[in-house]
């Protein structure tokens, strides 16, 4: 990356992955400025820690500080269509531009990066091993894709490491821009298909992103995942699990009480009596590979086990957002099927004998159509389903996709379909709520408060 730069500016300022870079270049005395489609709070964070952010596609809105092509570095999301008056006005005039990925790999290329990659607990996992690293005395620098509530930022530098932590997103093949050190699959099952077509090619792309891991590095992929690694020679392989299966593995699992303890078992040492901070089974094996990792770049035993009870979780995965002795409310960014089924497994366990009220809002229309009958199978794992209305994101509606191509499918009686002007008023008159279970990857987070209060009171 060119050293003359000296302003950088975001065209869709306001995804998490972009705000970790945005707030990089401030850290660096950079310019920094962006357009986004609308407020968030995330947007307000970076407006208040010096980032110059407007909400019109407009090219007279750009600042004056960022028209000069030598000295200007532009970073866009690929969810941005290429007919974005803003990002044309830019390529017109030969800007330097590049996506998001590109950025950050040509940030990481310098340093060890330790990607994290898979469908679904990537964020976890990532947020995890930066978290076991950074309050060891190896530490770590992190770019992720959530904010960790230890440190109430997606962004972490370190004076002292050149080890990185990377959420490594296979949307549009963006961890193809990356050579990891080392590297950790989560988990491979289809998705984005309106990007690779078919699972076929999709797991193909995971599949390349292993030939990118450098020599000397190595490759920690959970057990039984249908995926041909493509290893560089001298680079080493292991496998996870968060049962009795792999090199990486956990047992003597003990669940009750809002706790949950396991052993970590590892080919040179095992660690007893690791207490989860954020007590969900899933968050076993997202624990086992971040473990492996932060053991495998040197942290010890000690620092390890304070490292996993005080770990506070992520915002929006799985996050308690009230928890009182007959009420709870979790707030969980799944949004795959696979992930829904883990969550609401998850939760069921650890309440047993609890009744539990999921609300969910599906994510994109191409998602919906593809998976409809997989969404409906891991939903009626529910006592109580309320479903809103699809949030679009990118994409233009489809012909006959709606929400109802799921909820006619769910097999639970007390199902309800409402939008999101509906769901407080919907709370409120389907009965006694023990758990409630907030699902997707939308806006649905604006209507956590919302719902707490209404909960709490």
């Amino acid at each position: 990356m060119d050293n003359d730069i000296k302003a950088v500016y975001f065209i869709g300022a306001g995804g998490i992955g972009m705000s970790a870079l945005m707030r990089y270049f401030l850290s660096k005395g950079k310019l920094v400025a962006g357009y986004d489609r609308t407020p968030s709070e995330l947007t307000e964070q970076l407006s208040h820690e010096g980032a110059a952010i407007h909400y019109s596609d407009d090219a007279d809105l750009i600042p004056a500080g960022f028209r000069q092509p030598a000295h200007t570095l532009v970073v866009y999301t690929p969810a941005v269509p290429e007919s974005h008056t803003e990002l044309a006005w830019f390529r017109s005039r030969r800007f330097e531009v590049m996506k998001r990925a590109q950025a950050l790999g040509e940030i990481t290329r310098v340093s060890r990066g330790l990607c994290v990659a898979g469908t679904h607990g990537k964020t976890t996992t990532s947020s995890m091993t930066a978290h076991l690293l950074k309050q060891s005395h190896v530490d770590c620098n992190a770019f992720l894709g959530g904010v960790l509530k230890n440190y109430d930022s997606n962004l972490m530098l370190s004076s002292k490491s050149d080890l990185t932590v990377i959420e490594a997103d296979e949307y549009d093949r963006s961890f193809h821009w990356l050579t990891p050190y080392m590297a950790v699959i989560t988990s491979a099952d289809p998705d984005h298909l309106d990007i690779y077509g078919t699972p076929e090619a999709y797991c193909e792309g995971f599949e390349h992103f292993t030939s990118l891991i450098r020599p000397g590095g190595c490759l920690i992929m959970k057990e039984g995942l249908p995926l041909k690694t493509r290893l560089q020679p001298g680079t080493r392989l292991y496998t996870y699990s968060g049962r009795e299966e792999g090199d990486f593995h956990a047992e003597n699992i003990r669940i009750g009480n809002g706790e949950l303890y396991f052993d970590f078992v590892a080919p040179d040492v095992r660690i007893n009596d690791v207490q989860l901070g954020t007590p969900v089974k899933v968050n076993i094996e997202n624990g086992v590979a971040a473990m492996a990792m932060a053991w495998l770049n040197g942290a010890t035993v000690e620092e390890i086990k304070k490292g996993m009870l005080s770990f506070e979780g992520t915002r929006r995965r799985f996050d308690f957002c009230l928890k009182k002795e007959n009420i709870l409310l979790i707030d969980d960014y799944a949004h795959h099927p696979a992930e829904l089924r883990e969550s609401i497994l998850s939760v069921k366990e650890l309440y047993a004998g609890r009744k539990i009220t999921g609300v969910f809002q599906p994510h994109l229309y191409s998602r919906t159509s593809d998976f409809a009958d997989d969404f409906a199978a891991s939903l009626s794992l529910l006592d109580r389903l309320i479903l809103l209305d699809i949030y679009p994101a990118r994409e233009e509606p489809l012909p006959g996709v709606t929400s109802a191509i799921i909820f006619n499918k769910v097999t639970i009686a007390d199902k309800t379909l409402c939008t999101k002007e509906q769901l407080l008023h919907t709370l409120k008159t389907t009965g006694a709520h023990e758990v409630v279970l907030m699902l997707g990857a939308g806006d649905i987070d604006r209507l956590v408060e919302p719902v707490r209060q209404l909960l709490d009171r």
